[in-house]
């Protein structure tokens, strides 16, 4: 198979032979960002806003490696592993190819609970590594200062390489679930769904194989009385989970994170991620101030807002003149668009 193993992420800390970028700085990855993405821009908040060519998730692309006769134990459609290795052979010497990888070590969660991950990038996902550092809790949250001390041992590794097309695939992509190993591999993706996904599924079994029950909602503190409860905020995406999490309910509810957490037996929970990820459409500073001043914030990242000519976002664009198609005409077409109906 030309050298490529499936393996756990904890015996090989480095399974690539390429030149590491480990754990650069916000700064770092910004610059990253500007060098190696054409479809990144600046904004007038002096944040980063790139225009994906995927706008979501695909789950008709993803796949858990399996034999076929375990099929029925999965909601997604599985590929054999013999398969599997030939595709992750090809996306090795991409990335060896490549030179280089971006490097991003932290956890989800904090406390016992907490589970160590270790994710790489090319470079052209500079932008996906920023988002995905800002997630995750880093090392000085979770390590005592002896074990900062030593290598980092990951539990989950996840793989991204949004550059890399596989000719024989639907839509010449794939998201390669290895749930044995604890590592996913995301081939054509450059949508950061797919990377905090990647992570969260992997999670998600954890916590069962644990006994817990990872449930899609947000954490608030409540404070009753003389006492402090954690509360959920269970949902569908796109129902208002975020929303409701981080919307002010009186002085006596603040808001813990905005997305999965875990339910254990005893009755409590665990949180995953150290941040937000928002849709913004129709965002106003009225309806949803927080998620408003975080999205404007120098230090934000964006995905697939309109960028105003003044380089301010407009959140609720749903049309565009024939002018807006010609000056965003370049972007289209560098991000998947037919440019015979651009001209149209």
């Amino acid at each position: 198979m030309g050298g490529f193993r499936l393996g756990k992420p904890w015996k090989d800390l480095k399974p690539y032979n390429v030149r590491y970028i480990e754990n650069p700085s916000q700064k770092e990855l910004r610059e990253l960002t500007l060098k190696h993405i054409s479809t990144a821009f600046v904004s007038a908040y002096g944040n980063i806003d790139r225009i994906t060519k995927r706008k979501a998730r695909m789950q008709k692309y993803t796949y858990i490696i399996a034999p076929r006769e375990d099929a029925h134990l999965y909601s997604v459609q599985i590929i054999e592993p013999d398969k599997a290795k030939k595709i992750l052979e090809i996306q090795k010497k991409y990335i060896e190819k490549q030179g280089e990888l971006i490097e991003i070590n932290g956890y989800y969660g904090i406390g016992e609970k907490s589970v160590a991950v270790q994710a790489f990038y090319t470079k052209e996902a500079a932008n996906v590594a920023g988002m995905q550092q800002v997630l995750m809790f880093p090392r000085e949250r979770v390590e005592t200062e002896d074990r900062l001390k030593r290598p980092f041992v990951p539990k989950f590794r996840l793989v991204y390489t949004s550059g890399l097309e596989i000719e024989d695939m639907p839509g010449r992509m794939a998201i390669i679930v290895d749930l044995e190993n604890w590592t996913t591999y995301v081939i054509n993706s450059d949508y950061f769904g797919e990377s905090k996904k990647g992570i969260l599924r992997m999670f998600n079994e954890l916590v069962y194989q644990l006994g817990g029950l990872v449930l899609h909602a947000g954490a608030k503190a409540v404070q009753v009385g003389d006492k402090r409860w954690g509360v959920g905020i269970m949902g569908l995406s796109g129902t208002g989970k975020t929303t409701t999490t981080f919307s002010k309910q009186g002085e006596l509810a603040q808001p813990i994170q905005d997305d999965m957490i875990a339910l254990w037996p005893d009755g409590s929970y665990s949180i995953t991620e150290n941040g937000c990820f928002a849709k913004t459409f129709g965002l106003t500073p009225e309806s949803e101030p927080v998620i408003y001043k975080g999205t404007v914030d120098p230090n934000a990242w964006v995905e697939n807002v309109y960028l105003n000519p003044d380089g301010t976002y407009d959140f609720s664009k749903e049309f565009l003149t024939p002018e807006e198609v010609k000056r965003w005409k370049e972007t289209f077409i560098l991000t998947g668009a037919d440019p015979d109906n651009l001209d149209a």
